[in-house]
């Protein structure tokens, strides 16, 4: 499986109908609280809105509204993936990703065979207090060859200028929050990133 290498991820279907437009192929809807009417209706919005935009939707954390949105991709973090029916997951043909942090959390994402691995932060973050360290660029390198095949997403602190590292040390995707949603620009910052990653596309 191929991953764009520009991997958006907002907290509203409102953020997908202002960037998916500009050329974003890849996007996870996080939302971290709501009610189940509320989450499913952003869900089934954020689904419609990629469909219409050839732009590949991922849910975070909701996997059972995910199965019965009709979605084909949901993200988990460690402690989702424990309480989560995997065969569920499979039976309805969603594709998984996974968050890590260390080396435990890698072995226990691998144990579910993802489509993708999730690692970060790699850098210092704004989005949330971490206990985990940055993890930088040399972790990388270390996951990418642990995994093989399976696509590497790079998450935490990055940007445009941060990529090349990134990408050079084998990421296969570099994912982005506040670089973007706290950006005075958002769509010019989009656009950048679009612009940036297309020599890995």
């Amino acid at each position: 499986m191929t991953l764009d290498p520009f991997y958006l991820i907002v907290d509203s279907a409102a953020w997908i109908e202002r960037l998916a437009p500009l050329g974003v192929r890849l996007v996870q809807l996080r939302i971290k609280d709501g009610a189940e009417a509320e989450l499913r209706a952003e869900i089934r919005k954020a689904r419609d809105l990629c469909h219409a935009h050839g732009c590949q939707l991922i849910v975070n954390d909701y996997w059972r509204l995910a199965i019965e949105e009709g979605c084909d991709f949901v993200h988990l973090g460690q402690e989702d993936l424990a309480e989560a029916d995997l065969p569920a997951i499979r039976r309805a043909g969603l594709r998984l990703g996974i968050s890590t942090h260390d080396h435990d959390e890698l072995e226990t994402a691998l144990a579910a065979e993802p489509d993708y691995v999730a690692l970060g932060p790699i850098y210092p973050t704004r989005l949330k207090k971490m206990k985990w360290d940055p993890q930088g660029l040399d972790r990388i390198a270390q996951w990418k060859k642990r995994i093989g095949d399976v696509p590497l997403v790079a998450i935490g602190g990055l940007t445009p200028d941060r990529l090349k590292g990134v990408f050079a040390h084998g990421a296969d995707c570099a994912a982005v929050v506040t670089d973007i949603t706290l950006n005075s620009d958002p769509e010019a910052r989009t656009a950048t990133w679009i612009e940036t990653t297309a020599r890995w596309r």
